[in-house]
């Protein structure tokens, strides 16, 4: 059996950035394993750890040496290794050559091309020692790293410098120089409190050494619950409860080795600010987690977390609370100031505003946005009022000094000036619900008002940047197309607007100058949307050929594809579908292969044969029942209602000829299916989907 040890790998740096490392610790943890597997060095279970200044890895069980292997050389074919007279040709002498034997060592294998001269030797193993360093640096080098970084006289690259790297295979040090730094088995403690090597005797006492002795938690997962922990008691302690949200725990945690929570307060007259201000000054800016009070209302305190079990927390707490009295008298100062002018007086500085070079103004956006909005806004049944009057506004707050201070409080300031000036609530709503959803799985936007903004916004800014030739390409996307187009379909789905999103984006390019021809693009920038719409129905479990079945009747308003796609969904569920399937894409085959144009009804005349006799009689049954589902666009319903025919559509397959020499009574049968398939196409075309 082969002896195996625990692999101990740490990489010690200057700060790491604290948004990338979560995602640098687990490309390390996953590359090295995979290197390590594809190097023949099985091994067992492994955990990824990070802090601030380290990038760590411990693999269990990893073996001393990689298994000999058999190598097998394969040479020239038995019929051309030798003569006539049995004697080796040139060729079989070159192959015992190259393998440093003589032809008389070599042996006949057996191959699937037939015998041919051959070779097996055994490579010994290499040692993980000698394997595992190569496997390091190649693992570094290979890390998603945004911007990397020279530091001293040499070329090494990283995304910070490195100054110490931990190897160890059991208790023994692997001796190794990896980009430029020799490892050993010394790391190093928290920077104030144990800024000293520290010996690691052997993997399994790694975490609890650092922890112990070098006032490090290395483990991520166990930093961030302490965290959390620490932070829920000390917003309890203040008599309120501490508002966390993960995108800064994640980063708070990032940011700390040894984090110890401490509590601070400013002035109660900050309070008269919009809380989402002070919030985003809090979290934002200076990394703080707010305080609410039961009713949900912001306290005048927050929660820090500090890289230090300090001497004198106090001092540490009075620093934090002059750091932040600064931030809210900033924010203090812009509402008062941003409420001395309206925001309709703020329009007209938006045309000096460019959105982009070629698409105009900020204030050009806003008036190719009324447009369309109203046009929504009327197609859903409300008043055109509030969204000629919202899209006026919706983008007056990127000029108050609020929001040029803090841009991501953009249309939220919008809501509160908006109020502020006496604006209808549906239109101060939507200052804000036009950007909803900001993110994957935000809230949407609740009001028509909003909506109607939400949806012709990201259409236009879709058109505009699809006009001017830079659709995302790969994984690049810098104008977060994917995110609009998908805000866009979700909004039309989830919220159940009935709308043609193809009229919508034909009205929306029709709204641009002349000069940048922006309607050819809208069969282009429909596709795109397809695809994002794709992308939204496999995340939810839906299957590929479920979407494509769909597609193929390309429904233009989101929220018909959508029932659709969920009628699709239950049909497949039915006992009944697998054969009905497979019907219809033989009727597709059929009907394709047919020479003749097929007409559109069927003569009961012509209906010789019981099988289609009778199948013909359930389809005009059911197209008396469907037609009113159809209407109602109750597919679901009506797919179920169709799954009756797999009885009938079975027994004219097994007893009918449908392509009869009978000229007239071929084409009727054809009719026949063709109208059985026109049933099913009101749908989908359900010959896509995989049995």
């Amino acid at each position: 059996m082969t002896a195996t040890r625990d692999l101990l790998v740490e990489i010690g740096t200057e700060e790491l950035p604290p948004k990338a490392l979560l995602r640098l610790r687990d490309a390390f943890h996953i590359s090295l394993c995979e290197l390590l597997a594809a190097n023949h060095l099985a091994h067992g279970d492994s955990h990824a750890y990070a802090s601030p200044r380290r990038l760590a890895l411990l693999v269990r069980d990893v073996p001393l040496s990689q298994p000999d292997r058999e190598v097998v050389k394969r040479g020239p074919a038995l019929k051309a290794a030798f003569d006539e007279d049995g004697n080796p040709t040139k060729p079989a002498q070159g192959f015992a050559r190259s393998c440093g034997v003589s032809v008389s060592e070599l042996e006949l294998l057996e191959t699937d091309k037939g015998t041919c001269l051959g070779l097996r030797s055994v490579e010994k193993g290499r040692t993980a020692a000698d394997v595992v360093p190569g496997l390091i640096e190649q693992s570094l080098k290979g890390l998603p790293v945004p911007k990397r970084m020279r530091w001293g006289s040499s070329d090494i690259e990283f995304v910070r410098p490195l100054h110490w790297i931990v190897l160890l295979h059991g208790n023994q040090p692997i001796k190794a120089n990896i980009l430029g730094i020799d490892a050993d088995r010394y790391s190093r403690g928290h920077r104030f409190h144990h800024n000293e090597n520290i010996a690691i005797p052997e993997p399994a006492n790694y975490v609890e050494i650092l922890e112990t002795t070098g006032r490090v938690m290395v483990d991520m997962e166990r930093r961030r619950d302490s965290i959390r922990t620490q932070v829920i008691e000390a917003g309890e302690a203040l008599g309120g409860s501490a508002h966390i949200e993960e995108r800064l725990l994640d980063e708070v945690t990032a940011l700390v080795e040894w984090p110890v929570a401490i509590t601070g307060g400013f002035d109660r007259r900050f309070l008269d600010v919009p809380s989402e201000a002070l919030i985003s000054s809090m979290q934002d800016h200076q990394k703080f987690f707010p305080v609410m009070d039961g009713n949900g209302q912001l306290m005048p305190n927050f929660i820090t977390v500090a890289n230090i079990a300090s001497h004198d927390p106090d001092q540490v707490q009075a620093g934090n609370e002059r750091v932040i009295r600064a931030r809210l008298d900033d924010a203090a100062f812009f509402w008062e100031q941003d409420r001395k002018h309206s925001l309709e007086s703020l329009s007209e500085r938006l045309d000096s505003v460019t959105f982009q070079q070629k698409l105009g103004s900020l204030g050009d956006k806003q008036r190719r946005i009324a447009v369309t909005a109203a046009v929504i806004a009327k197609s859903l049944g409300q008043d055109t009022a509030h969204a000629i009057r919202a899209a006026a506004l919706c983008k007056c707050d990127l000029l108050t000094s609020m929001v040029q201070e803090f841009p991501e409080l953009q249309g939220i300031m919008g809501c509160y000036y908006a109020t502020h000036d006496g604006e209808e609530a549906a239109v101060a709503a939507a200052m804000d619900e036009q950007y909803q959803p900001r993110f994957a799985g935000d809230a949407l936007p609740t009001g028509i008002t909003g909506q109607a903004l939400a949806i012709t916004d990201r259409l236009d800014t879709l058109a505009g940047i699809f006009a001017l030739g830079k659709p995302p390409t790969g994984d690049k996307d810098p104008f977060g197309l994917r995110r609009a187009a998908l805000g866009v379909l979700r909004i039309m789905i989830e919220k159940q607007l009935d709308l043609d999103l193809r009229a919508l984006i034909d009205r929306t390019t029709a709204a641009f100058p002349a000069e940048l021809n922006a309607g050819k693009i809208s069969t282009d920038l429909f596709s795109f949307m397809m695809d994002r719409l794709r992308a939204y129905y496999l995340e939810d479990d839906y299957n590929p050929d479920e979407f494509e079945a769909v597609l193929a009747r390309q429904p233009v308003r989101p929220l018909d594809f959508d029932q659709r796609m969920r009628a699709v969904h239950a049909f497949r569920m039915l006992p009944e579908s697998a054969s009905l399937a497979a019907a219809n894409k033989r009727i597709r085959n059929i009907l394709r292969k047919a020479e003749t144009a097929i007409p559109d009804t069927f003569s009961e005349d012509l209906l010789k044969d019981p099988a289609e006799q009778k199948l013909a009689a359930a389809i005009d049954s059911l197209e008396t029942k469907t037609g009113t589902l159809f209407e109602q666009r109750d597919y679901t319903e009506a797919l179920c209602e169709l799954a009756a025919l797999q009885a009938p559509v079975d027994a004219f397959f097994d007893d009918v000829m449908v392509m009869t020499d009978d000229t007239a009574l071929r084409d009727n049968r054809l009719a026949l299916l063709n109208v059985l398939s026109g049933l099913f196409l009101r749908v989908a075309d359900i010959s896509k989907l995989q049995s």
